[in-house]
C-alpha cells in the first residue's frame, strides 16, 4: 500500500467506490473488454512472434531456402545435393541438416490409419540440441533406401503405440506395409516447429538422388546451426560463395542465369512465421488502438469524476493536505481500479484465446504452442498496473493546477468549470473519435478486401465436389504399373457409384498446399535467348478431374484414360500458359518438355486448353501457367487426390469413398475427406478472420466512442445547468440551447473525423500487404465511416442537447 495512503483512507476509497457502482462498474467493464482483446490477441503474438524456439541457443539456427525470382519462383525449398554439399563446404554451419515431412499408413488390414511421420538426416536433432531420451540417432548408411527400416518415436506415439515399453528399442511396426524397427525415443514435449509427427524415418535417397544434376529437385527444408560467434551475414557470403562456384560447371547454368538463382540464409525463427507475421501485427494494432480508445474514454470519465470533487479537493487542500497525499490517493484509486479490470480482463482473455482457437489460430506456424498460462497473466496485470498510473496521470495534473479561490468561488456562483478542463476533455474527445475512425475504416478495408476476394473466381465449381486424398505405399505399389492399375480400377468403382456424377484424380489439388513448380522447355525456343526463364505449375491428373471440378475446356480436348496406354505423349495447359508462349496462336499441336531442356524424346503434344485456376490461394495475381500430365507421364505418383462431383451433399459420398477403397486394399486409407469449398475456405483463414476480429474491435470502438462523446456532453450540461436557466429566463428559445450543444459535438466530431481520416490513410497503407483489391485509401469506405460515425455520435450528442432544451429556468435557479 502507498505510504502516503493511511488505511482509513483506504477504506473511504473503497466505500467511495462501492458507493458510485455505476462509475465503478463502467470503469471496470470497460478495462476489462480492453484489457481482455488485448490478453487475447497477445496470447497468440506471444507464442508466434514473442518467444524463441523451444531449442537450446535458438537464435543460432538458420534455413537456408533457394529462389528463382526470374522464374516467378521466391521460395523452394532446397535439395538433397544442397544438403551434402553445403554440408562440407560451409564453415560457417556447425551442424547442417535437412527435414520434409509426411505420412506414413500404420494399423491392421481393414482398419489402417494415416498419421504424420517426417524424414530427416542423422544431424537433425543434434543441429536442434535436443538429445534423445533414448536410444540413438540415424547413422549415414540408413540414409540409403536399402537400410533405411529405422525410426525414432516421439514420446507421445511411444506411450499412446507402445504403452510407454520401457524395452521398446529393437522392436518393430509395420510402416507402409513394412516392419520398422524403432531405434530411438525423443524427449516429452518435443515437436519440430508446427510438424505434428509421430515419429521420424532417415531421409533416404539413392547415389542418383545426390548427383549435381539433382541440385535443384527442392522438395526439401535445410536446417542449419550457425557456428559460435558466426552471423547470419557470414554464412550468407559462403553461400553466395558455393552457388557462384557450382554454377560454372551446372549442365542448367544458362537457365539458372536466366531465373536469377540465389540461396537466402533466414533465421529459423523468422522465416516460420514470414507469411502470418503482418496478420498478427495487424491485429495486435487493433486491440491496441481499442485500448487507447478506452483509455481516452476512461480518462474523459475520470476527469468529469474529478471535476465533480474540485470542491472537495480545494477544502482539503485549504486543510492542510498536501499535494502528495492527494496525488497518491488518486494514483491509488485509479490503479485498485486498472487492477480490478485487469483482472476480469485476464478472465475475458483467457475465454478469448479458446474462441480465437475456433477461428484457427491453432493452425497458425507455432500455433500449438498458443497457452494462457502465469506468464501471460503476470504481463497483462503489469501492463493493467502501468495503464492504471498512466491514468492517473492527467487526472493528477487536474486535482492540483486547480487553484484555490477560484475553485471555491466558482463553485459557490455554480458556474462552470475552467477553460483548461473543458479543452483538455474535448482534446481527449477528438482523439478517441479520431481513434474509432482509423479502427473501422480499417475494418472496412479489410471487410471490402475479404469482400472482393470472395469473389474471386478460383477457376473452377467447388460447389458439390467431394475430395480425398490416397497414399499409396512403397511395399505393394513400387511401380508406374501397379500404382497405375489401382487409379483405374479406382476410377471405374468411382463410375458406377450411386450419387457421382463424374470422378477423377490429380496429384495438386488447388488450395491444397501440394504445390509442383518448374521450368519448362518449348520446342523451338531457346531458353537461354528467352526473355526469362518461367517456372509452371504441373501435375498429373486422370479420369474426369476437369469436368468434376469445372475447369473449363477452351480448346482441343481433356486428356482420356486411354491416354495412360498410347505411344504418343500428350498434355493439357491452362489459358495462361499458352497465352505466355503462343499469343494470339492455337497451342494444340505444340510439343513441350518437362525438362529445362527441350528433349525429344520426353516431348508432350498439347491436346487441350484449359481454363486456369487458383493454385496457392484466391489472391493469385501472377499469371503462373499449367501443365497438366496423364498419370503415366515420367513417373505415376503414389500420392493423389479423389475428386467426386455430385448432385448431393458432398459429404454424403465420404462413407462410400471410404468402402470403395477399402475393397480394392483393405489397408489403405483415405484422409482429408472434405467438399472442395472447404479447402477454399481454410486457405482464406488468414484474411478472414482479421477480418471479422477487426469488424467486432471496430464496433466495440464505435460504442466507447458514442459514450464518450455522450459524457462529455452530458456533463457539460449539468455543469452550466444554471447558466441555462438563466439564458432560458431571459428568452433563449428551446432550440437555440439544442444548438448550441450539438454543435458543440459536431465541432468535436468534425475535429476527430479529420484526423481520423489521417490515421486511415496511415493504417490502410500498413495494411496493403493484406488487402486484396483495395487500395491504401478507398473514398467509398471513408464515406461509408463518415457517415457511421456521424450517425452515431451525433445521436450520442443529440441526447445530452435535448436535454438541456428542456431545462426549466425555475429549477435551475432553485437547485443553485
Amino acid at each position: 500500500m502507498h505510504p502516503l495512503i493511511p488505511f482509513a483512507d483506504f477504506r473511504q476509497i473503497l466505500r467511495r467506490l462501492v458507493r458510485e457502482r455505476g462509475f465503478t462498474l463502467t470503469v471496470l467493464l470497460t478495462l476489462a473488454l480492453c484489457i481482455g482483446a488485448n490478453v487475447a490477441i497477445y496470447a497468440v503474438v506471444d507464442a508466434v512472434l514473442v518467444r524463441a524456439l523451444p531449442y537450446p541457443e535458438p537464435d543460432r539456427l538458420v534455413t537456408a531456402v533457394n529462389a528463382y525470382p526470374g522464374a516467378g519462383v521466391e521460395r523452394a525449398g532446397s535439395s538433397l545435393p544442397n544438403y551434402y554439399d553445403r554440408k562440407e563446404a560451409i564453415k560457417a554451419f556447425a551442424s547442417t541438416s535437412a527435414w520434409q515431412g509426411g505420412n506414413a499408413i500404420i494399423g491392421g488390414t481393414g482398419n489402417p490409419r494415416r498419421v504424420s511421420r517426417d524424414r530427416v538426416t542423422p544431424e537433425f536433432f543434434a543441429t536442434l540440441g535436443v538429445p534423445l531420451a533414448m536410444g540413438r540417432t540415424f547413422t549415414e548408411e540408413e540414409m540409403f533406401y536399402k537400410d533405411s527400416a529405422r525410426m525414432i518415436l516421439t514420446d507421445a506415439f511411444w506411450r499412446s503405440q507402445f504403452n510407454a515399453d520401457p524395452e521398446v528399442l529393437g522392436k518393430t511396426l509395420i510402416v507402409d506395409s513394412l516392419p520398422v524397427t524403432v531405434i530411438g525415443v525423443l524427449p516429452p514435449g518435443f515437436r519440430y516447429l508446427s510438424s505434428e509427427a509421430q515419429f521420424f524415418v532417415p531421409l533416404a535417397s539413392s547415389d542418383d538422388d545426390r548427383k549435381p544434376d539433382r541440385r535443384h529437385s527442392n522438395n526439401m527444408q535445410q536446417v542449419a546451426r550457425l557456428a559460435p560467434g558466426v552471423s547470419l551475414e557470414v554464412a550468407q557470403e559462403q553461400i553466395n560463395a558455393l552457388n557462384a562456384q557450382q554454377i560454372a560447371d551446372d549442365p542448367f547454368a544458362s537457365l539458372l542465369k536466366g531465373a536469377r538463382f540465389r540461396t537466402d540464409v533466414y533465421a529459423l525463427h523468422a522465416d516460420t512465421v514470414r507469411e502470418i507475421k503482418p496478420v498478427l501485427l495487424l491485429l495486435q494494432g487493433g486491440v491496441f488502438f481499442l485500448l487507447l480508445i478506452g483509455g481516452v474514454n476512461l480518462i474523459n470519465l475520470l476527469l468529469i469524476r474529478a471535476s465533480g470533487r474540485t470542491k472537495e479537493l480545494a477544502v482539503r487542500q485549504a486543510l492542510g493536505a498536501g499535494s502528495g497525499h492527494i496525488a497518491g490517493e488518486v494514483a491509488f484509486e485509479t490503479v485498485l481500479l486498472a487492477l480490478g479490470g485487469g483482472l476480469l480482463g485476464l478472465v475475458l482473455g483467457a475465454v478469448g484465446v479458446r474462441l480465437l482457437g475456433t477461428l484457427g489460430t491453432d493452425q497458425l506456424p507455432l500455433g500449438a504452442n498458443i497457452t494462457f498460462d502465469a506468464r501471460l497473466a503476470l504481463i497483462s496485470l503489469g501492463g493493467s498496473l502501468l495503464l492504471g498510473l498512466l491514468l492517473s496521470l492527467p487526472i493528477i495534473w487536474f486535482s492540483l493546477h486547480s487553484r484555490l479561490a477560484v475553485v471555491l468561488q466558482t463553485e459557490s456562483r455554480g458556474g462552470t468549470v475552467s477553460r483548461a478542463a473543458q479543452r483538455l476533455r474535448h482534446g481527449f474527445t477528438i482523439a478517441q473519435v479520431a481513434l474509432a475512425f482509423v479502427l473501422l475504416s480499417g475494418a472496412g478495408m479489410l471487410g471490402l478486401s475479404l469482400q472482393k476476394l470472395i469473389g474471386t473466381s478460383p477457376g473452377f465449381r467447388p460447389e458439390q465436389v467431394l475430395t480425398g486424398n490416397i497414399a499409396l505405399p512403397w511395399k505393394g505399389y513400387p511401380e508406374n504399373e501397379p500404382r497405375l492399375a489401382f487409379m483405374e480400377r479406382l476410377l471405374a468403382e468411382l463410375r458406377v457409384q450411386p450419387g457421382v456424377l463424374s470422378a477423377g484424380l490429380v496429384a495438386g489439388l488447388p488450395m491444397g498446399g501440394n504445390i509442383n513448380n518448374s521450368a519448362t522447355s518449348i520446342e523451338g525456343q531457346d531458353p537461354a535467348a528467352a526473355e526469362t526463364v518461367r517456372a509452371h505449375y504441373m501435375s498429373p491428373a486422370a479420369g474426369e478431374y476437369w469436368q468434376a471440378m469445372g475447369i473449363p475446356l477452351l480448346e482441343g480436348r481433356y486428356l482420356e484414360d486411354a491416354d495412360n496406354h498410347r505411344d504418343l505423349r500428350v498434355c493439357l495447359v491452362d489459358q495462361d500458359f499458352a497465352r505466355r508462349y503462343w499469343p494470339g496462336q492455337s497451342a494444340l499441336g505444340r510439343r513441350i518438355s518437362s525438362n529445362p531442356k527441350f528433349d525429344e524424346k520426353e516431348a508432350f503434344t498439347i491436346v487441350g486448353v484449359v481454363g486456369s485456376v487458383k493454385q496457392r490461394e484466391l489472391a493469385e495475381t501472377a499469371a503462373q501457367g499449367g501443365i497438366y500430365f496423364p498419370m503415366k507421364a515420367n513417373y505415376t505418383p503414389n500420392g493423389f487426390t479423389v475428386v467426386l462431383r455430385t448432385a448431393m451433399e458432398p459429404t454424403a459420398l465420404a462413407p462410400m469413398l471410404q468402402k470403395v477403397v477399402l475393397k480394392l486394399d483393405p489397408e489403405l486409407p483415405v484422409d482429408e475427406l472434405k467438399p472442395m469449398q472447404t479447402w477454399i475456405d481454410e486457405s482464406m483463414v488468414a484474411r478472414r478472420s482479421p477480418a471479422l476480429l477487426a469488424g467486432i474491435f471496430a464496433a466495440v470502438a464505435l460504442l466507447l466512442a458514442a459514450v464518450g462523446t455522450y459524457g462529455v456532453l452530458a456533463y457539460a450540461v449539468n455543469q452550466r445547468r444554471r447558466e441555462i436557466g438563466v439564458r432560458m429566463a431571459l428568452g433563449a428559445l428551446p432550440g437555440q440551447v439544442r444548438a448550441q450543444f450539438l454543435g458543440l459535438g459536431a465541432k468535436l466530431l468534425l475535429a476527430g473525423i479529420s484526423l481520423g481520416i489521417l490515421g486511415a490513410w496511415g493504417a490502410g497503407r500498413a495494411m496493403q500487404t493484406m488487402l486484396f483489391g483495395v487500395g491504401s485509401v478507398h473514398p467509398g469506405v471513408l464515406a461509408v465511416t463518415a457517415v457511421v460515425m456521424v450517425t452515431v455520435v451525433l445521436l450520442a450528442t443529440f441526447l445530452p442537447s435535448h436535454r438541456a432544451s428542456r431545462v426549466s429556468p425555475i429549477e435551475a435557479l432553485r437547485d443553485d
